[in-house]
């Protein structure tokens, strides 16, 4: 089982917590990492280089020169791809880098890189010792710690006042960056040396992360039939068959009554 410590402002230390092993338990899936990585850079790109062909360039509508008998190559707009100021080939258009990744993918990568950082976890019990918000007061808390000098990620779960003070007193530092709990990404989990949170923050992020990997919905079982329905069930092919075996009744052909032809006078007759 993982265990970190828990240190107040000053930098003693208070009690030792045990990590919850479905979240920071793991073993890292570096593949998995990776991928989503590469998912969080290309969704940050704007995709908005553009270059214009020969036909968006302005000008170029006349023929510089008559095809043949000057001596010249042949041209046929001063904008072409040849020509200095004219159009570019193959150049690069407003483009989409975007890509998607499966949520429980997405999920599973956090916790990897949260597995990863396991062992350069700072809790400390709570940050009241800012009170106005000033850098300073943030600058003490990480020379206490002793990690004045490293990359520091602080995951904040801004749930009241004192959140947002720690936020401001910490923002301006060069070495370190803050995130909001609903924000936490492979990316900065990586880049980072040490993680700082609250004890408030860990309870967060383990009751969010469990909640992703066991909240799953789950498919509602069938209700069981009952003893009737299924002796209904059952009766129900026999008399079907019962039914279909029955031969159907031969139906008499209907004898239409027909009229006495009427008999034709004979010439002979007449005569």
């Amino acid at each position: 089982m993982t265990s970190a410590q828990v240190i107040d402002h000053k930098g003693n230390k208070v009690r030792e917590i045990e990590l919850d092993k479905e979240v920071f338990g793991l073993t890292p899936n570096k593949g998995l990492m990776h991928t989503a990585l590469l998912r969080q850079l290309a969704n940050a790109r704007s995709g908005s280089a553009n270059t214009k062909t020969r036909s968006e360039v302005r000008g170029g509508g006349k023929k510089p020169w008559r095809q043949k008998g000057t001596g010249r190559a042949r041209a046929g707009s001063i904008r072409s791809p040849l020509w200095e100021g004219g159009g570019v080939t193959f150049g690069p258009k407003p483009r989409d880098y975007s890509s998607k990744l499966n949520k429980k993918m997405r999920v599973l990568a956090v916790k990897s890189a949260l597995s990863a950082r396991s062992n350069n976890l700072v809790i400390v019990d709570n940050f009241d010792a800012i009170k106005d918000g000033k850098t300073k007061e943030f600058a003490q808390v990480l020379k206490s710690a002793k990690i004045e000098e490293k990359k520091v990620l602080l995951v904040m779960e801004y749930s009241n006042d004192q959140s947002v003070l720690v936020e401001r007193s910490a923002r301006n530092m060069e070495m370190v960056k803050v995130v909001h709990v609903s924000n936490l990404n492979v990316k900065d989990l990586i880049e980072a040396e040490v993680v700082l949170l609250s004890e408030k923050g860990l309870d967060i992020i383990n009751k969010r992360y469990q909640k992703d990997y066991k909240g799953e919905a789950q498919t509602p079982a069938k209700p069981k039939a009952t003893k009737e329905k299924a002796a209904k069930a059952k009766k129900a092919p026999v008399e079907k068959k019962a039914k279909a075996a029955k031969p159907a009744k031969e139906a008499k052909p209907k004898v239409k009554d027909e009229a006495p032809k009427a008999e034709k006078p004979s010439k002979k007759s007449e005569s």
